[in-house]
């Protein structure tokens, strides 16, 4: 790495920034067809006008919008994107922003080894949440139609989706086999954002939900298919032990576990993705870690699961799939 390259990486964070705030003012929304000039948008944002040229300004530069004659426009991405307006609104990037607030403090966090903020979820509020499962959903419904391709679904009927947020992979798991019956699990303040969601994609007469906290409650029993997306890296190894062996109680004889996630090597180096998702984790959960296969083979193990395999996925993430014999 030479100098040049090192500064590039060190001053990425202020794009990004611009970006984030522009889309956290909500101005790729409030630019109608026509344009707007800056202190048009100033009096809409209800912010300073100085400041908010500046950061339009930024904007067009960076190609997320453009500038005639002292009026500044959406692009065509930018307004599919980017705008509540577009048909490719991607909302879930709030939820980059409350990252943001996050990751800032990662020194004091690694000082202290306390997360950045609270960690229950319960009393992060609604904005923060409903931005969480909107972020988790627009990712689940690109990446799960590849992700559940191979999955041998023979002996499948009913499924148990644990913290499945928006239900977005019980969904693709219908669309694979439309026999199938899911069942969400998900904490009180989450499951009625999972019912909106399920509402609007036309699930509501093949997706159930469950309330429930699994950390305190049991799992509903009787399902062929217990699914786990992003669920072990928000909890420290005791609590996915004691969840793991929830999951095998909830399961009918001859069902199957699936673990989806980033599953470190021994020495915790790669996947690159799984070693920088750890530090999330770090700053945001208390004792939430990307675990080694190892570790989710013992935790497997000792539930009483057989067979345990794993399967390459994209972008570094894997799953570990195990049966109850």
């Amino acid at each position: 790495m030479d100098p040049s390259s090192l500064k590039e990486l060190v001053y990425a964070f202020q794009k990004s920034r611009i970006l984030l705030t522009g889309f956290e003012l909500d101005i790729f929304t409030q630019i109608d067809e026509s344009g707007a000039t800056s202190e048009q948008l100033a009096v809409k944002l209800q912010v300073d006008h100085h400041a908010c040229d500046r950061l339009l300004n930024a904007l067009a530069s960076l190609g997320f919008l453009e500038k005639h004659n002292q009026r500044f426009f959406n692009t065509a991405d930018s307004f599919n994107l980017l705008s509540r307006k577009g048909s490719q609104y991607q909302g879930g990037l709030m939820h980059s922003n409350h990252l943001w607030d996050s990751w800032s403090q990662l020194t004091t966090v690694v000082e202290s080894g306390v997360p950045a903020h609270s960690t229950q979820i319960n009393v992060r509020g609604q904005d923060w949440l409903s931005a969480f499962i909107t972020a988790m959903h627009d990712r689940a419904i690109k990446q799960a139609p590849q992700q559940l391709a191979h999955l041998d679904l023979a002996d499948v009927k009913t499924v148990l989706d644990v913290g499945g947020g928006s239900g977005a992979y019980s969904m693709e798991l219908i669309r694979k086999k439309p026999e199938i019956s899911a069942t969400v699990f998900d904490l009180p303040n989450v499951v009625p954002i999972t019912n909106e969601f399920i509402r609007k994609e036309g699930f509501r007469e093949k997706i159930k939900t469950y309330t429930g906290d699994y950390t305190k409650d049991d799992l509903p029993e009787g399902f062929d298919l217990v699914f786990l997306s992003a669920i072990i890296h928000s909890n420290p190894l005791e609590t996915n032990q004691q969840l793991i062996k929830k999951c095998f109680k909830a399961l009918n004889n001859k069902g199957q576990i699936i673990i989806q996630d980033w599953i470190m090597n021994d020495e915790r180096t790669e996947p690159t993705t799984g070693a920088i998702f750890a530090i999330n984790m770090l700053v945001g959960t208390d004792g939430g870690d990307c675990f080694t296969e190892q570790e989710v083979s013992d935790m497997l193990t000792t539930a009483g699961f057989k067979q345990i395999q794993r399967k390459e996925l994209d972008a570094g993430l894997s799953q570990i799939i195990a049966q109850k014999m």
